[in-house]
């Protein structure tokens, strides 16, 4: 919940400006490692891979990271405007750790091709996940509870990107 005026440690527009860096900054980090018509060499090797078959169609998953980082952008937004405290410095810290995440998990998987870190990557993205959620939780559950589509998504990717890695292990 908001904070009254007098408790609150940063403007509601303020808060939103920044919350809006959970949208723009991964996909900022991913722009030059994106399987997309402006970088050929990395579609091609995207398109090559050996997939699982539960695989998600590849228009699906933009989408469902916008609608990840928008969950992740409200969260946010709730901390940013909750009272100041040590442990919702801590709830931001991890937000700010996961969003780095994100965009460097793109850079590790697609622009370094490199599965079993990526796999790591990934993992880590649950753990720091569940961190970010168990420390928003002591600070507004509506902010948690929006953590969560992250949390569950990336324990997906971590499935995905290690059957990603053992299908395509000897290439």
């Amino acid at each position: 919940m908001d904070a009254t005026p007098d408790e609150s440690p940063i403007s509601a527009p303020a808060a939103a400006v920044i919350a809006s860096g959970v949208l723009f900054v991964p996909t900022l980090m991913s722009l030059s490692s994106s399987p997309s018509p402006d970088h050929p060499r990395i579609m091609l090797w995207y398109r090559t891979l050996r997939q699982p078959w539960f695989k998600p169609p590849d228009v699906a998953i933009p989408l469902a990271w916008t609608a990840i980082e928008a969950a992740l952008a409200f969260s946010s937004y709730r901390l940013l405007r909750a009272r100041t405290s040590p442990v919702r410095t801590n709830a931001l810290g991890w937000m700010a750790f996961n969003v780095l995440m994100i965009g460097g998990w793109s850079r590790l998987f697609f622009k370094r091709r490199n599965l079993p870190i990526s796999t790591v990557a990934a993992a880590a993205m649950v753990v720091s996940g569940a961190a970010l959620t168990a420390q928003a939780n002591k600070v507004d559950k509506p902010a948690a509870l929006a953590t969560l589509p992250f949390v569950g998504w990336v324990a997906f990717a971590t499935v995905l990107t290690a059957s990603i890695w053992r299908l395509n292990r000897r290439r």
